[in-house]
């Protein structure tokens, strides 16, 4: 029994090792995002740095950025929470050595380079690749929602949107007026700070209003072409058609319709648990949960983004192919929810890659899987494309294949929402919200990677004291 407490020696000179690569286990996933990042071309980023002029010397960008995956890995996206963690954490501070970077340098460094997250996405994906973790044959593609940075709160009617557009304007007016009756010195070099809010309000505003138009504009061309089909159909048959004729054309903006000044490009999103301001973030995945593509688009829907989504992931995993091989390259077959579901995306199916998409809600789908029974014989003549893939559904290849959508791109939302925040986005617009989307599957690779390969280093320990005790 012991005799006395441990205290802890506070006034010890050394409480970490003097080498920093000792500071923490060799498993532990930040020694493989630093060597990751050493591998990556960076060129794009450190362009648009200024090297050899006057004052201080500016981060190097694999630090930065090293910084950045190690911190949405930990679940951890603020930029000051970052600053404050490089001051007390080791893994943070394994990064970043002495000097620690401001909470502005990190968000600066995180808007600035958000084209590039697409390549440091590919990066990774090529270091699972040499790892053997991308097989294809099945991929599995899913939409979720991610609230944006803004609320519902902020969303204005079009009415709205154009009476503030001209009180600013009358406002800038007025205050444009009263400079001119000032001198030079009363009127000052600099611009106001309440102007120059102002300005980006009504950049905002415009924003909004053009996206309300643009889309009034596009649904009236839908309307025209279905009065011009119907038209031209019943030219052609010489018959009128039965039922109401569709209302003309209006380009108008509903009144009803509204717009979110904080960040124009988001959109009102379902989701089970209510309503959303955000935006519907896309991935395809392999069956070992490896995101092969990701992207970030403003539609609710996900029915359009099926061929662009495969398109892309076809894309990626030629490019992080090897010498050779990239044109024997192919993802095999796409299973995908009844939200893809649509006669047109099953006409574009290619020999490449073949659809098998859920005719009806998941649940209903499983469970007409389980209560129907597998076709027999040869496929009837003169089927719809919705009974042909409801068939194709209920073979016993088909319902193997439909099980395995679920477990293979759904733990990937719920790992990258929980594990690394990936609930909402930090920033505004739609391509800043695509690049850190990039960011958050690029890390999701990590971490399925360093598991990958802390298992095999785990297996090969094993191996080695099976031999040392067999040998002794």
């Amino acid at each position: 029994m012991a005799e006395h407490f441990r205290e802890p020696e506070r006034r010890q000179k050394a409480l970490l090792p003097a080498d920093m690569m000792e500071w923490l286990p060799e498993d532990d996933i930040v020694h493989l995002i630093v060597e990751a990042v050493v591998m990556m071309d960076l060129s794009k980023f450190e362009a648009g740095y200024k090297l050899g002029g006057a004052g201080k010397a500016p981060f190097a960008p694999q630090m930065l950025l090293a910084l950045l995956i190690y911190a949405y890995s930990q679940g951890v996206r603020s930029s000051r929470a970052i600053e404050r963690l490089c001051h007390r954490d080791a893994g943070y501070r394994f990064i970043v050595g002495d000097a620690t970077p401001d909470h502005t340098v990190i968000a600066r460094f995180r808007q600035r380079h958000v084209a590039e997250m697409k390549e440091v996405f590919l990066g990774v994906l090529r270091l699972c690749r040499e790892a053997g973790l991308v097989k294809l044959g099945l991929v599995a593609l899913d939409g979720t929602k991610v609230q944006g940075n803004a609320s519902l709160e902020a969303n204005r009617t079009i009415a709205s949107i154009e009476a503030e557009i001209a009180q600013i304007l009358a406002e800038a007016e007025a205050t444009d007026a009263r400079e001119d009756s000032q001198t030079a010195a009363q009127q000052g070099a600099t611009l106001p700070k309440s102007l120059a809010g102002r300005a980006d309000r009504l950049a905002r505003l415009r924003k909004c209003k053009e996206k309300l138009e643009r889309q009034a504009a596009a649904a009236a061309a839908r309307q025209q072409a279905k009065i011009d089909a119907r038209e031209a159909e019943e030219q052609a048959t010489g018959k009128c058609r039965r039922g109401r004729k569709p209302k003309a054309a209006d380009p108008s903006v509903d009144p009803d319709t509204n717009a979110c000044v904080t960040d124009p490009d988001s959109g009102i999103m379902k989701t089970r648990r209510g309503w959303l301001q955000g935006y519907n973030g896309q991935i395809v995945v392999t069956t070992g949960q490896i995101i092969i593509a990701a992207d970030v688009t403003t539609d609710a829907n996900d029915v359009q983004q099926l061929h662009p989504m495969l398109a892309q992931a076809q894309a990626n995993v030629v490019a992080v192919a090897e010498e050779g091989q990239q044109d024997e390259i192919t993802l095999g077959a796409a299973v995908a929810d009844a939200g893809y579901w649509s006669e047109a995306n099953v006409a574009a199916e290619t020999e490449d890659c073949e659809l098998i998409i859920a005719t009806q809600k998941d649940h209903k789908q499983r469970a007409a899987l389980r209560n129907a029974p597998p076709p027999r014989g040869r496929r009837p003549k003169h089927m719809t494309a919705r009974e042909r893939m409801d068939r194709k559904l209920r073979t016993k290849r088909g319902r193997e294949r439909y099980r395995r959508r679920g477990a293979s791109v759904e733990p990937v939302f719920g790992q990258m929402k929980d594990g690394q925040g990936a609930r909402h986005f930090s920033m505004r617009g739609l391509e800043r919200c695509r690049g850190e989307w990039n960011l958050h599957a690029a890390v999701h690779n990590m971490r399925k990677l360093h598991r990958e390969s802390a298992r095999r280093a785990e297996k090969a320990r094993k191996h080695t004291e099976e031999r040392t005790r067999k040998a002794a």
